[in-house]
C-alpha cells in the first residue's frame, strides 16, 4: 500500500466523523487487494481455525467445458485459496443464505455480497466462478476460501490450500464502503472485553463481535468504522506498528439475517 501514513489521531478522528452508528502478492489490477494477515500477537489472542481440511470427498469425473469468457480489466489479485464443507454446510453464511458446500460460493474478507470472482488454480491452470456469499478466511496467507463445488473445479480438494488469481468480474468497486480493523479474537469473552478495555482509551469505536464456529465461540475484537479500504488498510499498519498487532481488514456489513456471522 503506497497511501501515506496519517497519525493515529488523525485517522480515529476521521473514523469517529464517517461513523453514524481460513503471503498474497501484489494485484495487478488498480486497486490494492485486501491483504492476507496471521492471527493477533498478543499472548491471550486464540487464532480462529481455518475452514479449510474438511471432510475430504473424492474428486468427481471431470467434464468436458467449453472456455471460458474472457476477464473484463479489473481488480486482481494472488495469493492461498482454501476450502471448507462440513461442518460449516447447513450453516448460516455472513450474508443470511444457507450454506451449501454444493454450489459455486466463496468467503472473502472484503469483497461485497454477491461478487463474482474468477478463481484459477495457478498450479494447473483450471478456473471457475463463484459468488461472494460470506466473510472469511481468517487465516495468514490466504485470500478466499471456495466451496466444496469450486475447489472440486479447480481440483484443490486434495491439496487443500493452493495459489490462485482472482478476477473480480464486471464493474464493481470493491474499496468503497466502511471498513473495521479486526485486532483479536477470543475463546474466552473476558480476553476480548481486557483488549477492548485496553484499546478505548485511545481508540473509538470498539465492538466484540460474537462467531459460533463449529470449533466453538469465538469473540472477535474490531476497532473504527472507516470509509474505503485503503484507509482502513493504512490504520490497520498503524496499529501493527504502535500497537504489536497483525490486523485483518474487514469489510463492515449491513446486518444480515439472524445467525449471520
Amino acid at each position: 500500500m503506497t497511501s501515506a501514513r496519517y497519525p493515529v489521531r488523525a485517522v480515529l478522528l476521521v473514523s469517529s466523523v464517517l461513523s453514524v452508528g481460513c503471503a498474497a502478492k501484489r494485484p495487478t489490477a488498480s486497486h490494492p487487494p485486501p491483504r492476507a494477515a496471521s492471527p493477533p500477537v498478543a499472548a491471550e489472542s486464540t487464532a480462529e481455525s481455518s475452514k479449510s481440511g474438511a471432510t475430504r470427498s473424492p474428486v468427481p469425473a471431470k467434464h468436458a467445458k467449453a472456455p471460458p469468457a474472457p476477464v473484463p480489466a479489473g481488480y486482481s489479485e494472488d495469493g492461498n485459496a482454501s476450502w471448507y464443507g462440513k461442518p460449516f454446510d447447513g450453516r448460516r453464511a455472513s450474508n443470511g443464505e444457507i450454506y451449501d458446500m454444493y454450489k459455486l460460493t466463496a468467503a472473502h474478507r472484503t469483497l461485497p455480497f454477491d461478487t463474482m470472482v474468477r478463481v484459477t488454480n495457478l498450479n494447473n491452470g483450471r478456473s471457475t466462478t463463484v459468488r461472494i456469499t460470506d466473510r472469511g478466511p481468517f487465516v495468514e496467507g490466504r485470500i478466499i476460501d471456495l466451496s466444496l463445488a469450486a475447489a472440486r473445479e479447480i481440483e484443490s480438494v486434495g491439496p487443500g490450500v493452493v495459489p490462485v488469481r482472482l478476477e473480480v468480474l464486471g464493474n464493481v468497486d470493491v474499496t468503497a464502503g466502511y471498513f473495521t480493523v479486526q485486532v483479536g479474537a477470543f475463546h474466552d469473552r473476558g480476553n476480548a472485553e481486557r483488549l477492548r478495555d485496553r484499546l478505548s482509551a485511545a481508540y473509538s469505536p470498539i465492538f466484540i463481535q460474537q462467531y459460533d464456529s463449529p470449533d466453538g465461540t469465538f469473540y472477535r475484537v474490531r476497532v473504527g468504522k472507516i470509509s474505503g479500504e485503503d484507509a482502513a488498510h493504512d490504520f490497520g499498519e498503524q496499529l501493527r506498528s504502535t500497537e504489536g498487532f497483525a490486523p485483518l481488514v474487514v469489510r463492515l456489513d449491513e446486518p444480515a439475517a439472524s445467525g449471520a456471522h
